[in-house]
């Protein structure tokens, strides 16, 4: 039977539950590839791909039913033995549908938005979760999480199908909380509306991603909509509040009548008094709900103390006890490629990695390192292709004005010429050695450097390959490192 039903006017569940009634889905999936005999294929909207052109790839592999843009109605299939659903956001409904057919998931989720940290975060989150006798996991750019180690390649915020069935089976394996990230292109594209967020959190907003949302205030935008479209009415907030868009967010919530929890110096939940370095990392001062406490965690720098905060109101705001959760810090461990330290050479010298790819994340993890050490502090990193054209010239001074050294080589170029996009980067930073082969860089870095100097090569961070074109090469900074120096930490 051919049906067009205009996905409008319908109770959420009642809708969802006819779809499935009538046309018996086994599956559903936006990528045609994925297609198998009785699944559902939603044709998203886009660019060059748009989803309407893989239809009948979809069909020939099996699929029963489309779903499309009411935009591209009618549209006239030559095999009529399937079903049509026709609406006016795919996407949205896209993600509600598949929420609907993979549920249930665990009952706490939390999603993290923010420029920086939300890696960190989310790992944060599940390791003081886990620390509290709580089955956790986290699931974002460093893939799943949960006993042991990352089970598969992630992305910031994957497609509704792999993100959605990734969840609902860790409820089928009793893990009941969750940490995911909220990207900006995620939440644009409306991936997590299909979920019931029960904790959302803000870690802190600056440039990045323009090439996608073209302006600041769309991209900021885009991080809005976890806050005032899709976090319920019963859902709790954990807000950075120290960054200057937090006001705006702070407006939402009150307007909304959702309860919040707030960190850092201006807090009023989880206020950081103070802090100071120590041999294992920094020693902190926090007042935590009413109750102070000074503890030593594992990080020399601000922005992962931040972090460790903003996980500390995710636990709290799922219902653990402040006083454990916050004691719970000091079992923290740090994030791959999140600042890590990766080699100490005979004459001092520290070797780091970090994912650092804007402007403001370069700063502070330079900023962080220079308190470090009284002798040189270098840096090796480029940028990537197919990106923000805008943050170069801006990561390249900013690289200029708070390193000593500094080396420009290729990130993961992707479609553009390697060479013009370190020229970008080096019009801003003139003092720059300019090494394009990323492995040799490094090297040369590495042997530049002179008793207790510290080098840091960010931008890629865990990853472990290398873009060029529509090639993928095996590459990985920290790997590279432990090769040069004969690892032996």
């Amino acid at each position: 039977m051919y049906l067009i039903d205009l996905l409008r006017g319908f109770e959420f569940q009642s809708k969802y539950d006819r779809i499935f009634k009538n046309s018996q889905i086994t599956g559903i999936t936006a990528d045609s590839r994925k297609v198998r005999p009785g699944f559902l294929f939603s044709a998203l909207p886009g660019g060059n791909l748009r989803g309407l052109n893989f239809i009948q790839d979809a069909l020939s592999r099996g699929a029963v039913a489309i779903m499309a843009p009411l935009t591209d109605a009618p549209y006239f299939l030559k095999d009529r033995a399937i079903s049509i659903f026709y609406c006016e956001n795919v996407r949205r409904e896209y993600s509600r549908l598949v929420g609907n057919f993979y549920y249930p998931y665990p009952q706490n989720i939390s999603a993290v938005t923010g420029t920086n940290g939300k890696t960190s975060v989310i790992e944060f989150s599940r390791q003081l979760l886990k620390a509290c006798d709580l089955p956790s996991a986290s699931y974002g750019t460093l893939g799943l999480i949960s006993t042991g180690p990352h089970s598969d390649a992630g992305l910031t915020t994957p497609d509704p199908s792999d993100l959605y069935s990734k969840l609902s089976g860790l409820e089928r394996n009793n893990v009941n909380h969750v940490a995911i990230e909220a990207s900006s292109h995620g939440l644009d594209q409306y991936r997590l509306d299909g979920l019931n967020i029960k904790v959302a959190a803000f870690t802190n907003f600056s440039q990045d991603h323009l090439d996608y949302h073209q302006t600041m205030e769309r991209y900021f935008a885009a991080k809005l909509r976890l806050f005032n479209e899709i976090l319920g009415l019963n859902g709790i907030a954990v807000i950075n509040a120290d960054d200057k868009m937090t006001h705006m967010i702070l407006d939402i919530l009150t307007k909304r009548n959702i309860t919040f929890l707030t960190y850092g110096k201006k807090a009023t939940d989880i206020i950081l008094r103070g802090r100071v370095g120590s041999k294992k990392g920094q020693i902190i001062s926090i007042n935590v709900v009413g109750e102070d406490y000074e503890l030593e965690v594992p990080f020399i720098a601000d922005f992962q103390i931040y972090n460790a905060l903003c996980a500390l109101g995710i636990v709290i705001a799922n219902g653990v006890s402040p006083k454990i959760a916050t004691r719970a810090l000091e079992k923290l461990e740090g994030v791959i490629g999140r600042l890590q330290l990766v080699s100490e050479l005979d004459n001092g010298a520290r070797i780091y990695v970090d994912y650092a790819h804007t402007p403001d994340a370069i700063a502070n993890v330079l900023l962080a390192l220079r308190k470090c050490t009284a002798k040189k502090l270098n840096i090796v990193f480029g940028c990537g292709g197919n990106r923000d054209r805008d943050k170069r010239a801006q990561m390249g001074k900013i690289a200029s004005n708070l390193a000593d050294e500094v080396v420009v080589t290729d990130d993961n170029p992707r479609d553009e010429n390697a060479s013009d996009i370190r020229s970008q980067i080096i019009k801003a930073c003139p003092g720059a050695i300019e090494i394009g082969d990323r492995r040799k860089a490094i090297k040369i870095a590495i042997g530049k450097l002179s008793d207790d100097d510290l080098l840091v090569i960010t931008g890629k961070g865990h990853e472990q390959n290398q873009i060029v074109k529509d090639q993928v090469f095996k590459f990985d900074d920290i790997e590279e490192i432990k090769q040069i120096v004969g690892y032996s930490m």
